[in-house]
């Protein structure tokens, strides 16, 4: 039983006698109260509804919302049937795992809206020297001694990851 049936259950109730055949009624007062309290409980989980926190998705991820959004696309199309995103292949993959394993999460991003996650972001400084690791412009890397403390050596967990840094000491990047 429902909350609503169970305050229905116990409003008073009047009874009209006809010789046809008795009919029962609550006062309209009563029902008039128990529907303003029920108005009045909608708009309050509407309000908590309303205050919940925007998932988190990655940025390609958000890229791609607004790409579908943008080309009046559907959110559940495999984004690999989408070659003229401009994404690479590799970049697609990462979206559809992504959204295979936070399936809810992109729903609530495509209808709610989201947030766009901030990667951590560390520095990398050669332990025995202070020298920092400095991506170069021919997309390799470099020891620099003052390094612009700027995107060029600024690398996420994943980058490090990839990389073998036993010699490294990892400075997180404050915003």
């Amino acid at each position: 039983m429902t909350k609503f049936e169970e305050k229905l259950e116990i409003l008073p109730i009047k009874t009209i006698q006809h010789p046809v055949g008795d009919t029962k009624y609550y006062a309209a007062v009563h029902v008039k109260t128990l529907i303003a309290q029920a108005d009045e409980e909608i708009a309050n989980l509407k309000s908590q509804l309303q205050q919940q926190a925007l998932p988190v998705v990655p940025e390609r991820v958000a890229e791609w919302i607004e790409i579908l959004k943008t080309k009046g696309l559907k959110p559940l199309k495999n984004p690999e049937t989408y070659g003229e995103t401009g994404f690479t292949e590799e970049k697609l993959q990462n979206i559809v795992f992504w959204i295979s394993e936070h399936q809810e999460d992109y729903m609530r991003a495509w209808l709610d809206g989201y947030t766009v996650e901030k990667p951590q972001l560390f520095y990398l400084r050669e332990k025995n020297t202070n020298y920092y690791l400095n991506k170069s412009k021919n997309n390799g890397l470099e020891l620099v001694p003052n390094p612009y403390f700027d995107e060029d050596n600024q690398f996420t967990k994943q980058e490090i990851g990839s990389m073998q840094t036993g010699s490294y000491e990892q400075i997180e990047v404050a915003e």
